[in-house]
């Protein structure tokens, strides 16, 4: 941490709570039924999302999926339309017809997340194509699940971006469970980095939950890929604190324990951070509560933005659709 100077580190703290707290407002919010997109809460997983997204630049590009609540925040996507369209208000980032699951805000770079499994991936892939051939060093970030390492698309995906040399960056948030199957039910073997590495991938397996390591690994990439260009893998393991959908915890007998759950929960990457701050005397008590009062109000005015947007117009409901 010492390398890093204090407004790196605040930041990428900042950048995890907002997260979390916005997720967190939109399970206390639930029960009311204002909201009727289904939600697949980030909670647990934000160091991801936040280590990756701190130092990327709006014109570097971020493709996401189903659990893509983090990456739009991280990457700077406007709150208050990310909160109308949990609301499924026209003023949202999808217009209202997209939902949790079809985030976008391209002003950032944040160029859309699906719901297909790995539906991301080959997009993210051409997007990369055409950076390389307009002469662009932007890079761009491609995130899932480790259940899309089940599709065949990954691995075409893998042998086409190590073909071209493009400079995109497979990242894997790797929770151990798609849906509710674990890996070990779904693969032979847990080797998805020695997988990328066999398409001549440079590939690494990341403590998912240490925001500090997932930066310093991403600048290391970055800075290789602008002196020479070509693909890498990340696989960062980690846990979802609540269920694949919903505001439920999932708890399943021999597959998800409360036992299993509580001990994620104790390496919950911003306590972590948080631990690591205090103890570097980085900041204190007094400045961590104004940044908690600073959140609570942004989140509070965008859930209000949201509430009281309009609902999208019946003549606008075929806009924007193309297929």
């Amino acid at each position: 941490m010492k390398e890093l100077n204090k407004k790196i580190i605040m930041g990428l703290y900042e950048s995890m709570l907002l997260i979390r707290r916005s997720e967190e407002t939109l399970i206390r919010l639930h029960p009311e039924q204002k909201m009727k997109t289904p939600f697949h809460l980030y909670i647990g997983q934000e160091a991801i999302a936040s280590g990756i997204c701190f130092s990327m630049n709006k014109k570097d590009l971020v493709f996401s999926y189903h659990r893509s609540h983090g990456h739009y925040l991280a990457k700077g996507g406007n709150i208050k339309k990310f909160f109308a369209e949990m609301y499924n208000k026209s003023t949202g980032c999808s217009g209202g017809k997209g939902g949790s699951m079809h985030l976008i805000d391209t002003s950032v770079g944040h160029m859309g997340s699906s719901s297909i499994v790995a539906g991301s991936i080959p997009i993210a892939v051409g997007a990369a194509l055409a950076l390389k051939k307009n002469n662009k060093k932007n890079v761009v970030v491609s995130f899932f699940g480790d259940g899309s390492v089940d599709e065949g698309v990954l691995y075409e995906s893998f042998n086409f971006s190590s073909l071209h040399n493009l400079n995109i960056i497979f990242v894997c948030e790797d929770n151990e469970l798609s849906v509710n199957t674990p890996i070990s039910e779904r693969r032979a073997k847990d080797n998805m980095v020695q997988r990328a590495n066999s398409f001549g991938i440079i590939s690494k397996k990341l403590n998912g939950n240490n925001v500090i390591e997932i930066y310093k690994n991403f600048k290391k990439i970055r800075n290789e890929q602008l002196v020479k260009s070509g693909p890498y893998f990340l696989e960062c393991k980690t846990y979802r604190h609540k269920g694949h959908i919903g505001i439920d915890d999932d708890l399943i007998d021999k597959i998800r324990t409360r036992e299993y759950l509580e001990r994620w929960k104790k390496k919950c990457p911003i306590k972590y951070l948080k631990k690591k701050l205090l103890k570097n005397k980085i900041t204190s008590i007094k400045d961590l509560v104004l940044l908690e009062k600073k959140i609570e109000k942004i989140i509070i005015e965008a859930d209000k933005f949201g509430r009281t947007s309009p609902l999208p117009k019946k003549q606008d409901l075929l806009k924007g659709v193309f297929a």
